[in-house]
């Protein structure tokens, strides 16, 4: 398990074993790891929020169905993108899926090539959401590194007060004002106030 955990991995959850088999093997054709859950409670069972990759999950199964996963999902906060897998005469409910969040699905039959191409969308997707997840984890560090003080000055720099009026708003001379901000622009990784203000904007928006 774990070192599943460092790669990501199609996570097949249908209770229709026929149909486990097959996707399974049309992913490992393609080398893309894969693994089969049954029942969506053997899903949760294994599933930990360090795996990656993307779920194909069957709408309709006994005990709990697609739907209440989804919802278990997003209620636990995980964003991996499901493709719900949805029988003839289903696609109303696979629409309602996608508005709890599920990334895309697909109806059953389907051709090889059309699941294919939605699974490696969505593993995309979820490689640049990690990424990104990464970036801002790594941003918010640099921030949470800086001093109370430097927070303060920081939030002058960033509206554009200067050294000379920072100093004199905080009742500190001029040459400590640049000293804290030397020691941010490093801290930060910037070299300028614009990229400074391009982090700190984009802290905001998170």
């Amino acid at each position: 398990m774990n070192e599943n955990c460092l790669q990501p991995l199609v996570l097949v959850v249908d209770d229709d074993e026929s149909m486990r088999d097959s996707i399974c093997c049309l992913l490992e054709t393609e080398r893309i790891p894969c693994r089969m859950f049954a029942s969506a409670q053997e899903f949760l069972e294994f599933y930990l929020r360090t795996q990656s990759g993307c779920i194909l999950l069957d709408i309709r199964m006994p005990g709990m169905d697609g739907m209440e996963l989804l919802e278990n999902l997003k209620e636990q906060g995980i964003q991996m993108p499901v493709i719900i897998i949805t029988g003839h005469g289903d696609v109303s409910l696979a629409v309602r899926a996608m508005k709890q969040g599920a990334f895309d699905f697909i109806e059953k039959p389907f051709k090889a090539q059309d699941l294919l191409d939605r699974v490696r969308v969505a593993l995309q997707s979820n490689q640049e959401s990690s990424s990104s997840n990464l970036r801002q984890d790594g941003l918010r560090n640099a921030f949470e590194g800086l001093t109370s003080r430097e927070m303060e000055i920081m939030e002058f720099v960033v509206t554009g007060s200067s050294s000379k009026v920072i100093s004199i708003k905080l009742g500190i001379s001029t040459k400590t004002v640049d000293v804290h901000r030397a020691s941010i622009m490093r801290k930060l990784g910037v070299k300028n106030i614009a990229e400074l203000v391009q982090k700190r904007l984009a802290l905001l928006d998170e």
